[in-house]
């Protein structure tokens, strides 16, 4: 087989029946077309970037399961491959903390995260990015999650400063040498971090080309293992795997690779060479990837080889009708005592917590990317016109005019008509994210800023800044022209719209003299091809946002009549870049010029907000 080939599945499978969601409250997924899995040899289950949605997603009907049925799930899967005498893996690459009321309401944050989590069984585990941004979310990462996948836990280029010694340590063994349960295929296993500098100080991200020049990354790289299988909170398209990936090669020209990142908050697959295959599986717990491994191995002394290489990938829908028609199971046989327990768990916490107490009732969906900005349904309209003008007012400054940036990468999921709870404020904006200003700023120059952070890339990387894209939201880096998305002006708009390209077709014929009802959904078209998605759906439009939006407060309504300064108030995260900006468009600001504008996080001013203005009952 070539490079891009994957095995074709049979035809779309026949509508699965409704089921009943796992969480209370949570809506009840819809029955769509199917695509069915391929088994292999060597089988995989992935997850990445489930940011603290382990309760699932109560509000939308096709991410439903929690982590209580994926719990069930791997457990009738394990089974299936004892049956069949293959293997099966469970792999995790990070960014489990931040996006969700389960982790992020408790204080302690995390009190009731770290023990749900830890029931599932996973074999290959690695650190995100979002472990690592506050020391005590790091401490907890190495104290709590290494600690319960002890064996599974791989940092390779990740260090951790013990508190106590103040000495450097690995966050975890290096790389994982085992053999599976059932082929006893040996496997060595890598776990890396993209080249984050964001980190807190108690941690140490060492870069990739640097980790792969060490002399037990070169020893590890010149066994002779049957497959090769790197974890990473790496994007399947970044500079960090292909380093990798070269740097295996070089020792072993045909040993099978098999990549599993993530970061980006994309499904994505591709291939580095006809014997490797590289996933990412998605983000929020809404996906679950598949990925298995076929062909005849060949095993002497000395060596092994893979004939016949195959390779095949699913992105899983993550809810109970999907995940029920992959184990082939009803909905009395398919929770397991164990998955029940989870599920009980993550009920008793979201109780414990109060996540369904509503602040007020949202009038209206407001969409990230679903709709363009500026637009009524657009969240950063609604942050715009209504909520940054409302909470962004300075003690003292109230009467000064304001220029308010905000990037739009602190704001993580949509906002639906109904509910906003206590949960909400958490995945809308998880992040301690706080306000500084700048006071009395020629308005002249602060008016400047704005265009630089939208716009400004290449004076920037000549200051050594970090890439203006990590002000935008992770879903848009991934944007690659002719693979994942596809270029188109709206009507009466200058700025381009990527909207995904739509699913044509299935794996084969429909038997249904009917065509069935399609809902909204991932239509993924991955360098392999675009029958990926095991739910055949209605493609979503996805409309690119700018790295940073803009609230005038205080102006006058005289739109030629501008105020000689301003305060440039903006978020904490955004401000190496505000500085840089700044003088860059004239002026010489440094930190001992900025000063905090308002007490308490923005999710708590935007919490309040909502209970102020929007209705409290539904």
């Amino acid at each position: 087989m070539g490079p891009r080939s994957v095995k074709v599945c049979g035809a779309i499978a026949a509508l699965v029946s409704a089921a009943a969601a796992a969480q209370p409250g949570a809506v009840k997924p819809v029955g769509v077309p199917m695509r069915d899995l391929v088994w292999g040899k060597l089988n995989f289950l992935h997850t990445t970037d489930t940011h603290g949605w382990h309760g699932g997603h109560l509000q939308e009907s096709q991410y439903s399961a929690d982590w209580g049925d994926y719990v069930s799930f791997a457990e009738h899967m394990r089974a299936r491959a004892d049956e069949e005498g293959v293997d099966l893996l469970l792999v995790d690459t990070g960014d489990r903390v931040e996006g969700n009321g389960l982790y992020d309401a408790s204080s302690p944050k995390g009190q009731y995260y770290y023990d749900i989590y830890k029931e599932q069984q996973i074999d290959i585990i690695c650190t995100g990015n979002h472990e690592l941004y506050q020391a005590s979310t790091a401490d907890e990462e190495h104290q709590r999650t290494v600690p319960n996948f002890k064996d599974s836990y791989i940092a390779s280029n990740l260090d951790y400063i013990d508190p106590a010694t103040g000495e450097r340590i690995p966050q975890a063994q290096r790389y994982r040498k085992f053999q599976t349960k059932n082929q006893k295929l040996d496997i060595m296993a890598f776990g890396f971090l993209f080249d984050f500098t964001g980190n807190a100080n108690n941690t140490v991200v060492q870069p990739v080309r640097q980790t792969i020049q060490e002399e037990w990354f070169q020893e590890a790289i010149r066994e002779k293992p049957d497959v090769f299988v790197v974890i990473g909170h790496v994007g399947v398209q970044m500079q960090e795997f292909k380093d990798i990936f070269t740097a295996i090669r070089t020792q072993n020209w045909d040993t099978p690779i098999i990549f599993f990142g993530g970061h980006v908050h994309v499904r994505d697959a591709t291939a580095y060479d006809s014997r490797s295959f590289a996933i990412a599986s998605g983000r929020y717990f809404e996906t679950i990837g598949w990925m298995s491994v076929d062909g005849t191995l060949e095993k002497t002394d000395s060596s092994s080889t893979f004939t016949d290489l195959s390779f095949s990938r699913r992105y899983i829908d993550n809810n109970l009708l999907g995940l029920r028609h992959h184990t082939g199971l009803d909905a009395t046989a398919f929770p397991t005592e164990h998955g029940r327990n989870v599920t009980a768990m993550i009920a008793k916490g979201r109780a414990e917590l109060d996540l369904d107490y509503t602040f007020g009732c949202a009038p209206q969906d407001y969409w990230m990317t679903r709709t363009p900005y500026p637009d009524d349904s657009s969240i950063y309209t609604l942050l715009e016109k209504e909520i940054l003008p409302a909470v962004a007012a300075g003690p003292g400054r109230e009467d000064v005019p304001r220029l308010v940036i905000m990037n739009t990468g602190a704001i993580r999921f949509d906002i639906f008509k109904g509910a906003f709870t206590r949960d909400t404020t958490y995945i809308v904006s998880p992040f301690l994210s706080v306000l500084n200003y700048v006071p009395d700023v020629p308005y002249e120059v602060a008016n400047k800023v704005l265009a630089m952070l939208n716009s400004g890339g290449q004076i920037f990387d000549a200051a050594g800044a970090a890439e203006l894209k990590y002000m935008a939201i992770p879903e848009q880096w991934a944007i690659r022209e002719s693979i994942i998305y596809e270029k188109s002006t709206p009507r009466g708009s200058d700025e381009g719209r990527y909207k995904q390209k739509p699913l044509t077709g299935g794996d084969g014929d429909d038997d249904s003299n009917t065509e069935p009802v399609l809902i909204e959904g991932y239509t993924t078209r991955d360098d392999i091809g675009n029958d990926g998605d095991d739910a055949v759906h209605v493609n979503i439009d996805f409309y690119v946002v700018p790295n940073c939006i803009q609230a005038e407060v205080g102006f006058s309504g005289d739109d030629e009549e501008k105020p000689e300064t301003v305060d440039l108030v903006f978020f904490d995260f955004i401000q190496p870049w505000v500085l840089l900006a700044l003088r860059f468009s004239g002026a010489v600001y440094g930190k001992d010029d900025v000063k905090s504008y308002v007490d308490g996080t923005f999710t708590e001013l935007m919490a309040g907000w909502i209970k102020e203005n929007w209705p409290a009952k539904c």
